[in-house]
């Protein structure tokens, strides 16, 4: 118990760290599972009103495109494309924004500060059920299995055993005792 407060203490301290947008360069195939979002080369996300492939600036996108091209690009694998879209959101309390930050920086290998955005998004919206299987994976990463079955609890409060996010993390648990 006092390890996984330590551990969540030091991540919300880091969340300042990692706030400053940083595109990389290089040559991508951006928009990743957004269905029919068009592909944009890396460094730029697709913008609806304007119809085309943009360069993200702070403000010029709404948070809606923001979260979306922010979960395209985390979707795709391309964690620090992803976190510097999102960094560009106006509401930086929008737990969506939050979740997919937490997201890419614990698939960055930044556990610790996925974790600070995870606990921050839970704090606005305690019933985020997909911010806790993502917790809950980020807890089997760290080997913490006890943590893990604590968010699979949760979810299970809010939406029973039926729901996507309850089958997807007894899934990785599942895997993680055969491992």
């Amino acid at each position: 118990m006092r390890r996984r407060l330590l551990i969540q203490v030091m991540a919300v301290a880091a969340l300042p760290l990692f706030a400053a947008p940083a595109f990389t360069a290089g040559e991508g195939g951006g928009g990743g599972g957004g269905g029919d979002t068009p592909k944009c080369k890396k460094g730029e996300v697709w913008d609806k009103k304007l119809k085309k492939c943009v360069t993200p600036k702070y403000g010029m996108l709404d948070d809606d495109n923001i979260y979306e091209a922010g979960h395209d690009l985390a979707m795709a694998g391309r964690y620090d494309e992803a976190i510097a879209v999102l960094s560009l959101a106006a509401n930086k309390q929008d737990p969506r924004i939050l979740n997919y930050l937490g997201y890419s920086h614990r698939h960055s290998g930044r556990i610790t500060v996925g974790l600070g955005y995870y606990e921050e998004a839970l704090r606005i919206n305690p019933d985020y059920t997909l911010v806790r299987e993502y917790l809950g994976e980020a807890h089997l990463q760290m080997g913490d299995l006890a943590g893990a079955r604590e968010q699979l609890s949760e979810i299970e409060k809010r939406t029973g055993k039926g729901s996507r996010e309850y089958g997807m993390l007894a899934q990785q648990i599942d895997h993680f005792m055969r491992s």
